[in-house]
């Protein structure tokens, strides 16, 4: 586990995504309740920002990021494409909030994916 600071927690909105870079790669960050989702800023099918599209609720209630070029669509937990015309999943990582000196700071751990798809 190779966990790296990225943001603190009040610069992830909640119904947007947030691009931030962590070492070698640009991820999307948001919220879902108390949670924070990282994936990674790539869409699958057209290799672009996935963080300048729109996050909201999927039909079965997912947190969902929607690629703005063509409308893919991707589960910000499993990464996995909900929307054509994207096929292929996006590389989802794992995130710690701590406590430092009287902020939440948002950690990620990009040494290992959550769904085992390698970064692009």
């Amino acid at each position: 586990m190779s966990l790296v600071r990225a943001c603190t927690l009040a610069e992830v909105p909640s119904g947007e995504a947030l691009a931030v870079d962590v070492e070698e790669y640009t991820l999307a960050l948001t919220r879902d309740g108390d949670a924070v989702l990282a994936i990674q800023d790539l869409c699958s099918h057209a290799a672009v920002a996935l963080s300048e599209g729109d996050v909201e609720a999927g039909p079965d209630g997912a947190c969902e990021i929607e690629c703005w070029l063509h409308g893919s669509r991707f589960d910000m937990r499993s990464g996995a494409p909900s929307g054509l015309p994207a096929t292929s999943p996006v590389a989802t990582f794992r995130t710690e909030v701590r406590d430092e000196d009287g902020q939440q700071v948002v950690y990620v751990d990009v040494a290992t994916t959550l769904n085992g798809v390698r970064p692009d």
